[in-house]
Parts: structure tokens; C-alpha cells; sequence
């Protein structure tokens, strides 16, 4: 099986499990906490989730879909209050939770999702004690996403962030999660400490990685390839690692915080290409995604330490 296709399985095994315990609220709280999860998504976080099960343990991942879906409950959590705060109107093709219903309704509905992450976890056919590590795991896992999401929101304020604390932030606000992900699925296995320990720090690596990617899709690709409006993270302001090699480079990109039309953006574009800025944040996610890979390489070979590979590879090729 190559990696699209192990995707396309767990996206729908995943969501038929949306469907059988999301799908059919009738009150407004529930049809809000099923909004976004019913919207669709690529579901790779449960994906790393049951690649790791079954990379310690082939086939233990049958019994670990409900931790898987806690993953996803978890992402989902983090998207409909990272979208009140960022005041975002449209999320995977649909009115955000907040614009649909209203901001308090939007909360309950993320605090929702929350809780429900921790009770599906617990539905795992595993041994209680590796419950317990994971949902340890969970719980320390949605501090630092907070956390991750704070730092983010104090860069707005300041021009002298640096690299190692946008790569910090990073760590928090995307990897977090993924490292759960991957984490999560060797201990409910029943991984050892070495295995559960690379796995990780994989899952860290590579999803630093899906974020730096993030950020060069925004600048470099077109709306009708990702989706969104090129360069938004600019016109926004936002300090991502772009920003950051460019002002070391003498290029600042703060004056370009307002609209821009297509020739300004190809402009930016080639000068930071010249610079050589686009190379070396490239090469950053690159060399995150080639640690992870490192440390995985103690697993025994498997079908699923090769897609867990591809997937760190798909993270830094994709374009959307």
C-alpha cells in the first residue's frame, strides 16, 4: 500500500467514526462541536497514530481507533478557538464555528471537543496503565499547544523574534501534537520506551516541518492550488521563519503588510529566491524531517516505519 492510499483508508475509517458519534446531534452545541470534524480533512494525525501502533505492534492498531479520532478531536479543538481569536470567517470550506453560531457557543463547542478527546482515548482496547501515560501525554500535549499558540500571538507585537524562538513556537503549536500522535500510538501499542521515545521526537520533527511548509505554501503557491490567498502571511504580518531569514538577510518584509496585488508578490518572491531565504528555510524542514527519520531507524523494518518515512517526506513536498 503506498502512502496515498493509507491516507484515503484512515480518512474514511476515521470518518465513519465522526459520522457514527457526531453525526446525528440535534441540539446547538452538538451540530457546533460536529461542524468542522464534519467538514472533512485529511485526518493525518490519526493516521501517525495507528502507522506507530502498527510499527511497534503490527496490528494492534484495530484496537486503538478511538485513540485515533482523540487526536482528531483534539486538532479540531485547537482550530475553532485558533479561529475566534484570529477572527477567521471560512475554515475547510465552510463558515467557522464562530460565524455560524456565535463566539460563546464556538467556545463550548471547542470545550466540547476537548473533553471528549480524553473520554475517547479511554475507549482504547489496551492496558489501563498505558491509558494512563497517554492521556498524561494528551493533557501535557494541550498546554504546550496553548502555550505554542500564545507565543504566536506575542510575535504580532514584537520585530525582533528570533529564530529559535519561532522554531519554539513551532514546536508547541504544530509539533505538539503530532509527537502525541505518534507517542500515543507506540504506548497504547504497547512500545517500549525506546520505540515510544523515537517515535516522538519523529512526530516533533515532522511536524515542525508541516508548518514551516505551511508557511512557504502561503507565499509560493497560487490560490488555485492551496486554496487561500497567496502571501496572506505578509500582507498579515505574521513573523514566520521567512520573515525572520529575510531581515537577517537586510530584507524586511513590514512594509509589504498591506494588499498586495500578483507583480509585488513575484517580486517578493524573486528577491527572497535571490537571497537566498527560500533555500534555507527549505533546508530547515528538510533537515527536521532527516532527524526523524534518524531516530525512527531503530524500529524493526516494517510496512509501517516505510509510510511513517514517506509521510515525513509528503510533509515537506506537499503543495497545499
Amino acid at each position: 500500500m503506498d502512502l496515498k492510499e493509507y491516507l484515503e483508508q484512515t480518512a474514511n475509517q476515521v470518518d465513519a467514526l465522526i459520522d457514527r458519534y457526531f453525526g446525528s446531534a440535534c441540539d446547538n452545541l452538538g451540530k457546533a462541536s460536529a461542524h468542522l470534524l464534519l467538514a472533512g480533512g485529511k485526518r493525518l494525525r490519526p493516521a501517525v497514530l495507528l502507522l506507530s501502533a502498527d510499527a511497534v505492534k503490527k496490528g494492534s492498531s484495530i484496537d486503538l481507533q478511538p485513540a485515533a479520532l482523540a487526536l482528531e478531536l483534539t486538532h479540531s479543538f485547537t482550530l475553532i478557538h485558533d479561529d475566534i481569536m484570529d477572527g477567521d470567517e471560512v475554515r475547510r470550506g465552510v463558515p467557522t464555528v464562530h460565524t455560524r453560531w456565535n463566539e460563546p457557543t464556538a467556545i463550548l463547542a471547542g470545550d466540547v471537543l476537548f473533553a471528549s478527546a480524553f473520554e475517547f482515548l479511554t475507549m482504547s482496547d489496551c492496558p489501563d496503565n498505558a491509558k494512563v501515560r497517554a492521556t498524561s501525554m494528551l493533557a501535557r500535549t494541550c498546554v504546550e499547544i496553548c502555550e505554542g499558540q500564545h507565543l504566536d500571538m506575542s510575535f504580532e507585537e514584537r520585530d525582533d523574534v528570533s529564530e529559535g524562538e519561532y522554531l519554539k513556537m513551532v514546536e508547541k503549536k504544530t509539533g505538539a501534537l503530532y509527537a502525541a500522535s505518534a507517542g500515543i500510538g507506540s504506548i497504547l501499542a504497547g512500545g517500549n520506551p525506546s520505540y515510544s521515545s523515537a517515535l516522538y521526537h519523529f512526530g516533533q520533527g515532522i511536524g515542525m516541518a508541516f508548518q514551516i511548509q505551511d508557511d512557504l505554501i502561503d507565499l509560493l503557491a497560487p490560490p488555485e492550488v492551496s486554496g487561500k490567498d497567496q502571501a496572506s502571511d505578509i500582507r498579515e504580518g505574521k513573523k514566520t521563519l521567512i520573515h525572520i531569514k529575510a531581515l537577517e538577510k537586510g530584507y524586511d518584509l513590514s512594509p509589504f503588510k498591506r494588499r498586495l496585488s500578483p507583480g509585488e508578490i513575484e517580486e517578493i518572491i524573486a528577491t527572497l529566491k535571490k537571497l537566498g531565504v527560500i533555500a534555507e528555510v527549505q533546508g530547515i524542514a528538510e533537515n527536521l524531517v532527516k532527524t526523524g527519520i534518524k531516530r525512527i531507524s531503530i524500529l524493526p523494518p516494517s510496512e509501517e516505519r516505510d509510510l511513517l518515512i514517506q509521510m515525513g517526506d509528503h510533509f515537506i513536498r506537499r503543495s497545499y
